[in-house]
């Protein structure tokens, strides 16, 4: 099935000169497994170059509005361009419906899974932007998709991870540094399902779930700062 690339391009805001080269970022490495004389290659190549230019024009915008330290622009930047940032984004722009699959990836329900493939897409999109528009329109839409949401992340603090942040304000409220422990877990080595509780000397706050102990962690973190009202 042929997809609707000027409906895309509407969405994105951005006419391409090229729509080869918008298509070529839609391509997932599946695809090609069942369709061998596809005329296009992966986005893989194209993801690289967008993920270069995304890191580029953020760090450049962070650096020519705000005088923090580089520990703090750091942050920012991270907070803006991480895989889950990204895959919000590519979410709310329906990339996800012109994506090239296999038959076998595109009917995959396994949320992480789809989360990387739409991050990926997102940075592959990007490089086609670049490449097929230059610079100023690239960071028009990088300014109008994500650099957008730097206020509300400034203001929640999200930047500062659920862990690092729970740490910060048990000490400074309680003296107490938190600790985790791992309550259970299942599953096979490639997909194990962990839950960790976090406690506060030995009383259990709250729990979260996660594919390591590190997601788990992060989860039941950012649990138990709304349980605490300490966002």
């Amino acid at each position: 099935m042929e997809r609707n690339l000027e409906k895309l391009e509407e969405i994105l805001g951005v006419v391409f000169n090229n729509k080869n080269i918008l298509k070529n970022s839609l391509v997932h490495r599946s695809y090609l497994n069942e369709h061998k004389n596809f005329i296009l290659e992966h986005n893989e190549r194209l993801e690289f170059l967008g993920d270069a230019v995304l890191e580029l024009i953020v760090t450049d915008y962070l650096y020519q509005n705000y005088k923090e330290p580089e520990g703090v622009l750091t942050n920012w930047r991270s907070s803006l361009v991480n895989a889950k940032s990204l895959a919000i984004i590519s979410e709310k722009l329906k990339i996800y419906d012109y994506l090239y699959l296999s038959k076998g990836e595109s009917k995959d329900n396994n949320k992480k899974a789809r989360n990387y493939i739409l991050s990926n897409a997102l940075e592959a999109i990007i490089g086609a932007i670049y490449l097929d528009q230059g610079y100023k329109p690239t960071e028009k839409f990088i300014q109008s998709n994500l650099i957008i949401n730097l206020k509300k992340i400034i203001k929640d603090k999200s930047y500062i991870d659920s862990k690092s942040l729970f740490q910060e304000k048990s000490q400074e409220l309680l003296n107490i540094t938190p600790h985790y422990k791992v309550i259970s877990e299942s599953g096979p080595d490639h997909n194990k399902e962990f839950i960790v509780g976090i406690y506060i000397n030995k009383k259990l706050i709250t729990k979260g779930e996660g594919n390591s102990k590190q997601e788990a962690q992060t989860k039941a973190a950012s649990k138990a700062l709304k349980i605490k009202n300490w966002n």
